[in-house]
């Protein structure tokens, strides 16, 4: 009796790890390619430097951070989305803001979204955050899985030094990131 459990249970058990192996299920974050799990160019995205200064409108607000590819593929963020209020992606060019689909995230390169450049816009705020909360804001991309990633609040003249990584992904109870090494940058790595 004993040995005819035993192979479906190890079946079970197999089935089970290969299951996982193939979802994202666990929060781990660990990020895709193409999806295809052995895609060689695939992104390798990080995101470092975020923060969102606190508003100073009821109504709007903008997020700023540094998305790094690693990656030999080129990835590209197509939209944020949060339970602060809609999000939307903006490219500045030449002083001009415009609404985008989405921005390119160039192999071995990196996305900046900063003050006066391209940024993330927070509309029709459900809450207006200050200074010392933390905004939870969630990147899809065009190829590699979401990734969320925590907005401390800052003054609202706040403007980072060059080092400064402030935001991370996946932030634990303890402040520090499930995906990030000891400089709060936060991995997001393809398959």
């Amino acid at each position: 009796m004993h040995r005819a459990l035993a192979v479906p249970a190890s079946v079970l058990a197999g089935a089970l790890i290969l299951a996982a192996c193939g979802s994202d299920s666990s929060g781990s974050g660990s990020g895709s390619g193409s999806g295809s799990g052995e895609d060689s160019r695939a992104a390798d995205l990080a995101v470092s430097a975020a923060y969102m200064p606190q508003p100073v409108s009821e109504s709007m607000a903008a997020g700023f951070l540094t998305i790094a590819n690693e990656g030999d593929a080129q990835d590209e963020l197509t939209s944020v989305t949060s339970d602060l209020g809609e999000v939307t992606v903006h490219e500045t060019v030449d002083g001009v803001m415009k609404e985008v689909d989405g921005l390119p995230i160039p192999a071995h390169g990196k996305l900046e979204l900063k003050s006066g450049g391209n940024h993330l816009m927070f509309e029709e705020l459900k809450q207006q955050p200050k200074e010392g909360q933390t905004v939870s804001v969630e990147l899809h991309f065009a190829h590699s899985d979401p990734v969320t990633v925590d907005l401390p609040v800052k003054p609202a003249t706040y403007r980072p030094d060059a080092g400064d990584s402030a935001g991370s992904a996946h932030s634990t109870d303890s402040g520090e990131s499930e995906h990030s090494d000891r400089s709060g940058k936060s991995k997001h790595s393809g398959h």
